[in-house]
C-alpha cells in the first residue's frame, strides 16, 4: 500500500485531470488503486472531483464514493476549505481524514489523494495542506502546465516541498494550457532541472492535451509511481 498525494501549483491548473488519467494510467496496467480528496468546496453529496475521476478512470461510482471515504467533506461556498467550512459552522477533523485514508489503504494497494488548490491552502486555521501532508509523510505529485507564471508557481511548490522534508518523486506537466512552444520547452527544462536537484531519480511527465474525453490519450503516467 502507497498513498501519493497530488498538488496542483495553482487553481485550474488540472489536478483533477491529471490524478484521473494517473488512475486510470495504472488501471489499465492492472493496478489496484483509487483516488480521493481531502476535501471538496462549491457542491453538496459526492464530490465533484469524485465523479470526475470515475468518469475519466470509466467505473461508476464506488461503495467507498457513497460512504464518503474518498472526500469526508464537502462544502457549498466555493472556496478555500477553512472558509467554505467555518461558513457552514463546522471545522475540518485531520483525523476524520486520516481515518478515511487508512480505510481506503485496507483495499487497495494505491490510494492517490488530490488536494484542494496548493500546498499552502489552508484546512483550518491552525492546519496548512502542506504541514499535514508532510505528517503523513505522502510522496507528492506536482500538477504544472506551461502557461506564464508556472516557473515561479512550481519552483515555490518544490521549495515548500522541501522545506518540508516531502518527497517529490514527479512533476505531471498538464500541455492543456499552451504557451509558445519556445516558452514551453524552456519553462518545461527549467522546472525538470530544479526537480533532479531535489530528487534525481524524479520524473516529469506530460500530459496530453485532451479535447475529447470519450477518447482518451494514452499516458505513460503510471511510471511516475513504482
Amino acid at each position: 500500500m502507497t498513498t501519493y498525494f497530488i498538488t496542483g501549483i495553482d487553481t485550474g491548473i488540472g489536478k483533477t485531470y491529471a490524478t484521473a488519467m494517473l488512475a486510470k494510467s495504472l488501471l489499465d496496467r492492472g493496478k489496484s488503486v483509487i483516488t480521493a480528496k481531502l476535501a471538496q468546496t462549491g457542491c453538496v453529496g459526492i464530490a465533484e472531483d469524485i465523479i470526475q475521476h470515475r468518469k475519466i478512470m470509466g467505473i461508476d461510482l464506488l461503495s467507498e464514493d457513497n460512504q464518503k471515504l474518498t472526500c469526508p467533506y464537502t462544502f457549498k461556498l466555493p472556496a478555500s476549505p477553512h472558509l467554505a467550512a467555518r461558513q457552514e459552522n463546522t471545522a475540518i477533523d485531520a483525523n476524520v481524514i486520516i481515518n478515511a485514508i487508512s480505510q481506503l489503504e485496507k483495499i487497495y494497494d494505491i490510494v492517490l489523494v488530490e488536494g484542494a488548490g496548493g500546498l499552502l491552502v489552508p484546512l483550518d486555521d491552525d492546519l496548512l495542506t502542506a504541514d499535514f501532508v508532510a505528517a503523513q509523510r505522502w510522496p507528492v505529485i506536482i500538477v504544472s502546465s506551461p502557461r506564464l507564471g508556472s516557473i515561479n508557481h512550481t519552483l515555490m511548490t518544490l521549495e515548500c516541498a522541501h522545506n518540508r522534508n516531502c518527497d517529490v518523486v514527479g512533476i505531471i506537466y498538464n500541455m492543456h494550457q499552451q504557451s509558445a512552444p519556445v516558452i514551453t520547452a524552456d519553462s518545461q527544462k527549467i522546472i525538470s532541472d530544479k526537480l533532479k536537484q531535489y530528487n534525481p531519480t524524479a520524473k516529469l511527465i506530460e500530459l496530453p492535451k485532451i479535447d475529447d474525453f470519450e477518447n482518451l490519450p494514452e499516458t505513460n503516467l503510471h511510471t511516475l509511481i513504482p
